[in-house]
């Protein structure tokens, strides 16, 4: 019994030690630990709230869309949703404006085009904005800028290969 108390002893003085050692370091540790999660939350958070503004948008567009009176606001309302950079919201609000020929200028729909590019990082989002890309340039008498872009998904052996292939072939 005697051995068993010493182990105890022993190993209670070793941590106790390890700590007096270490003091700073646990603290230091345990500090960031705490920061790293308050501000793991607040940043889950605020991209909640974002998304919930972008929704509320989309659906407030949606309803002045739907009136044929304020087609400027819900125009102004996409393009807002799209500089957002929302990983949802600015692709639906994209293909809303592209499809109801709310903004005619093909600069502009190019430009943002270019800021979902930017803005999105998952491959199957990006590869669905190009081809959405090359569609609207073939659509607007681009077809070389067009097909380009549908030749480059083919290539990257892209999920939309085979859509890309049948676009490039008529």
């Amino acid at each position: 019994m005697d051995k068993s108390e010493e182990n105890k002893i022993e190993i209670k003085d070793k941590i106790i030690n390890f700590f007096n050692n270490n003091k700073a370091k646990i603290y230091l540790f345990i500090f960031i630990l705490v920061t790293s999660l308050v501000l793991f939350s607040f940043l889950k958070v605020n991209n909640e709230k974002k998304n919930i503004i972008a929704a509320e948008k989309y659906i407030e567009a949606g309803i002045y869309l739907g009136s044929n009176k304020k087609k400027d606001a819900a125009t102004k309302i996409y393009e807002e949703i799209i500089l957002s950079g929302n990983k949802f919201y600015s692709i639906l609000a994209l293909n809303t404006v592209i499809e109801k020929n709310l903004i005619l200028d093909k600069n502009k729909i190019l430009e943002y085009f270019e800021i979902l590019e930017e803005s999105i990082s998952k491959k199957n989002q990006k590869d669905l904005i190009l081809l959405k890309k090359g569609i609207y340039l073939i659509k607007n008498s681009d077809i070389q800028r067009g097909n380009n872009i549908l030749k480059k998904l083919i290539e990257e052996n892209s999920s939309l290969k085979v859509l890309a292939q049948e676009l490039v072939q008529e």
